[in-house]
């Protein structure tokens, strides 16, 4: 075990020990980068509970643990054990899969994406990628004020880079699978995934993280997501990836003009996850629509903050999150719209209702909005509460147990976040683990 000042001194060392091997190769041009990134985070430390961002999330039980950087994994996980822990990927004809951090070309399936599609290992990247990379990593997810990401950058080895070029259409989603594996020591899993749609191009992604592993580690992932002038995504982010793992994930995405996004993030898995989601809607007419669901048990700590910048005219943007916790499990949900001073005719609403299932459970809510401009329209709220026993008891009325009453208006309240997705092939398998999770809250189920 280390203290907070030693571990920001751990990686740093760690970092001067490995630069050259960090910085071989195709990744030579990352030096300055990476230097760049770690004396950052050299300067800032593990954020601590004083920040206001930070308040109700410590990360203590992180810094204490001297997590090493994440070594390429022999080659032992098999199809079958990657679609028991991952099912959403059976029958994926695009899938990119990722073991503790590196892309193994023996479990994805790219041969064939369409003339124009790019979709492939960030660490090893053809001559025309290796352009596109310069030209956008890093560009949107900034570590000047987010230690987290810092690391990442400097620590950042593999990852997926998709690119969808103009003119270029795939018509069925691809898949950005990461598994974790038993290490014989904590590691550091810094994933760096960066995604292009070109201008008038539509795609569906899917990114899920799993676990094989009951022992500590850490997950630090950065996705830079650049959406072109009317451009449409539908991005998936699913995390589930057992009780032991600690998961630190940010997703920014650059809007550009008359382009519409969705994100889905569903939590149900993870000691303690920090999801940081930050959305610029960057051209006029940009419209963004984010939709997340946490599922909590036992002591786990999930902790969801979201920033939708709206910084050009006639944006429009949609929010609705829900969490539902049990045990002595808590969560944090921090979301915030700017709205700038030439962002007029902004229309924005945001929503986070939370169900707690047992006495011990807590949520902190703060929904927020920043208002620079006169002529827009925006709304927010925040509803925490229990099941209406006048639910439970007309269900009960009507022949159903109790347990599985609750179970039924439980599952009823997360699936109206759920039925916002429009794979059913990801729908239906999500729908089959929140009733395996409700299951063990609900001594009976039967949906």
């Amino acid at each position: 075990m280390i203290g907070t000042r030693k571990a920001q001194d751990l990686y740093p060392s760690t970092f001067s020990s490995i630069e050259k091997q960090l910085t071989a190769g195709v990744w030579s041009w990352s030096q300055p980068l990476r230097r760049a990134a770690i004396a950052r985070f050299a300067e800032m430390g593990f954020p601590t509970t004083r920040l206001e961002d930070w308040k109700f999330t410590s990360l203590e039980s992180i810094a204490k643990i001297p997590f090493q950087p994440s070594q390429m994994p022999d080659e032992s996980l098999t199809a079958e054990e990657l679609m028991s822990v991952c099912p959403q990927a059976a029958g994926a004809r695009y899938r990119l899969v990722f073991v503790n951090g590196y892309f193994s070309d023996r479990l994805s399936t790219i041969e064939d994406l369409p003339q124009g599609v790019v979709g492939g290992s960030l660490g090893s990247p053809s001559a025309s990628s290796a352009e596109l990379i310069n030209l956008h990593l890093a560009r949107y997810a900034s570590f000047e004020s987010r230690p987290l990401v810092a690391l990442n950058t400097a620590f950042m080895q593999d990852g997926a880079l998709v690119r969808i070029a103009k003119g270029a259409y795939v018509s069925e989603p691809i898949h950005l699978i990461f598994v974790t594996l038993r290490n014989d020591s904590p590691r550091l899993i810094s994933p760096r995934n960066l995604v292009v749609l070109e201008n008038g191009t539509q795609a569906q992604i899917v990114e899920s993280h799993v676990a094989i592993s009951d022992e500590a580690y850490l997950t630090n992932t950065v996705t830079e997501v650049v959406a072109g002038a009317d451009s449409v995504l539908e991005y998936y982010k699913l995390q589930d990836g057992g009780n032991s793992g600690f998961y630190i994930d940010t997703l920014h995405i650059n809007q550009e003009r008359g382009s519409n996004v969705t994100s889905h993030a569903v939590t149900v898995g993870g000691d303690l996850v920090r999801n940081d989601l930050n959305v610029v809607l960057n051209g006029e007419g940009a419209e963004c629509s984010l939709n997340g669901l946490y599922v909590g048990g036992g002591t786990q700590h999930v902790d969801n903050h979201t920033i939708i910048d709206h910084s050009k005219a006639h944006g429009t943007s949609r929010e609705f999150y829900k969490g539902i916790l049990d045990g002595k499990a808590s969560a944090v949900f921090n979301g915030s719209i700017i709205v700038r001073k030439d962002a007029q005719k902004t229309d924005a609403r945001q929503s986070n209702k939370n169900l707690l299932l047992s006495n011990d459970a807590s949520i902190n809510s703060k929904p927020q909005l920043e208002i620079n401009a006169d002529d827009v329209k925006c709304a927010h709220g925040t509803s925490i509460g229990h099941l209406e026993e006048g639910s439970v008891f007309y269900l009960r009325s009507r022949g159903i147990g109790e347990d599985q009453a609750r179970a039924i208006l439980t599952y009823g309240f997360a699936n109206e976040v759920l039925k916002q997705m429009k794979l059913s092939e990801v729908r239906e398998v999500l729908e089959r683990s929140l009733l395996s999770r409700l299951s063990q809250i609900h001594s009976s189920i039967e949906l």
